[in-house]
């Protein structure tokens, strides 16, 4: 028998529920998730990969992974990456894939800091298992029987495809960094209904990495132990989301936990703190490995929380990157 998902239907053909951007706990460990100026920020070739599942513990679990990679190229003062991101939802079957080709520029403002402009040219297809869609009028409860066709006159892509404009900005010294992220500037459609016109809200991220060194607070510590202070505040339509909390490094090891906040409740009965994430990553030879966990502290019931696993690398990594942004 088919499944019924009518109000998945709904959602999608009425736009009632707006799309939301996938999302990431460890944007801070692997910034081009957030922010294209990061393309070629080391000066040199650099990849990597990052796979996140998001409640598990039920029925709709949703998977997204996320690679990249990039280089530098001096003699245009400039870095060039290729990012691909995929989204997929377990029990609807929906499924989005993006590929971004990202252009970042380096200026510099002073003896210490720098600025970072870049450009994101994507091309996105959304698709859905219409075939298991079932309508109202194929269900007749009093026999038990499931029609094959329906007279309902609406005419629904299974897939659509469609071209994406975003700019990113980053201001940095050698320690600190902070930048702003606008997705989505030509609002493109993904409408799943022909004619139809369902425009993406567009992404607003404003996000940073304050480096704190430990040795000159305290003279107990070396030179290698810092505290970041981070902080991402998201916005795209209605959804609104500041995440924000330290990060310790002490040398190749990273550790630290981010409060995820829901600072404008539209709704009184929603929680200004959702989730704590705990995360922790290490570096050996140009690897960099990273893992995080978000406790839902909602109550949406037992979710199984979220997870992330990242892994990087970069290739020809020198012992002194001038104006380099400084990232775990």
């Amino acid at each position: 028998m088919k499944k019924s998902i009518i109000l998945i239907f709904l959602l999608f053909t009425f736009g009632k529920v707006k799309a939301q951007d996938p999302i990431f706990t460890q944007y801070f460990m692997m910034p081009e998730t957030i922010n294209s100026s990061f393309a070629g920020a080391k000066e040199g070739a650099k990849a990597g990969i990052i796979h996140r599942t998001q409640w598990p513990g039920i029925d709709f679990s949703i998977n997204t992974q996320y690679a990249y990679v990039d280089n530098w190229f001096e003699e245009i003062n400039s870095g060039l990456g290729i990012s691909i991101l995929n989204h997929k939802e377990s029990t609807t079957r929906y499924n989005f894939t993006q590929v971004n080709l990202n252009y970042s520029l380096k200026v510099q403002i002073n003896d210490d800091w720098y600025f970072r402009p870049s450009l994101s040219f994507g091309y996105g297809s959304k698709d859905f298992g219409f075939q298991d869609l079932l309508l109202g009028d194929q269900i007749d409860i009093n026999n038990g029987i499931i029609y094959s066709t329906s007279i309902d006159p609406l005419l629904l892509n299974e897939k659509i495809n469609f071209f994406d404009i975003s700019t990113s900005m980053l201001f940095n010294n050698e320690k600190s960094w902070i930048g702003i992220t606008l997705k989505h500037l030509n609002r493109p459609n993904i409408s799943m209904a022909y004619n139809g016109n369902n425009q993406i809200d567009m992404f607003v991220s404003v996000h940073s990495s304050i480096e704190i060194p430990l040795n000159t607070l305290y003279g107990r510590f070396d030179n290698e132990d810092s505290i970041y202070l981070l902080t991402n505040f998201m916005k795209q339509g209605e959804y609104n989301r500041i995440d924000f909390g330290p990060q310790y490094v002490n040398g190749n090891f990273s550790v630290g936990l981010l409060a995820a906040t829901n600072p404008i409740r539209r709704n009184p009965n929603s929680h200004f703190l959702t989730s704590i994430n705990a995360y922790a990553g290490f570096k050996y030879e140009g690897f960099k490995f990273g893992y995080s966990y978000d406790f839902n502290t909602s109550k949406i019931g037992k979710t199984g929380g979220v997870y992330e696993i990242s892994i990087s690398y970069e290739f020809d990594k020198s012992d002194r990157c001038w104006g380099c942004p400084n990232y775990y």
